[in-house]
C-alpha cells in the first residue's frame, strides 16, 4: 500500500487548510490522519472507515477538523479550520487493515502503512 500526503502549508491563525491522502488501490478498513510537533510524539486527529464512512476525531480537533473520503478517487481528505498555532505539525496518513472503533481507533502501533507526511504550520 503506498499512500501519498499533500496540502500542507503556511497559515495564519484562523485560517482553513484541506490535507489530501491518496491511497494506492488495496484492501483495508480505515484511514487515519496523525500528526506529530517537534518534540513530542505522534498523536491521533482522525479516522474514517472506508467502506461505511464512520468518523472519529480526537478530542483537541472536534468541532474544526473534518474528515471524508472519496472512493473513486481513492482519497482521503482532513479539512482544517479555525486552526490554532498549536496545530503545527507534520501531518501524517495511514492506512489499518483491522477493524477498530471509538478510542480503539487512535492507536497508532495497529495502523500497517504510513505517507511520507506534509507540514502545516500555523502562525500566530
Amino acid at each position: 500500500v503506498q499512500l501519498q500526503a499533500s496540502g500542507g502549508g503556511l497559515v495564519q491563525a484562523g485560517d482553513s487548510l484541506r490535507l489530501s491522502c491518496a491511497v494506492s488501490r488495496h484492501a483495508f478498513y480505515a484511514v487515519g490522519w496523525f500528526r506529530q510537533a517537534p518534540g513530542k510524539e505522534r498523536e491521533f486527529v482522525a479516522v474514517i472507515h472506508w467502506r461505511n464512512g464512520i468518523r472519529y476525531y480526537a478530542d483537541s480537533v472536534k468541532g474544526r477538523f473534518t474528515i471524508s473520503r472519496d472512493a473513486a478517487e481513492h482519497t482521503v481528505y482532513l479539512q482544517m479550520s479555525s486552526l490554532r498555532p498549536e496545530d503545527t505539525a507534520v501531518y501524517y496518513c495511514a492506512v489499518r487493515a483491522d477493524y477498530c472503533s471509538g478510542n480503539g481507533c487512535s492507536a497508532r502501533n495497529e495502523y500497517n502503512y504510513w505517507g511520507q507526511g506534509t507540514q502545516v504550520t500555523v502562525s500566530s
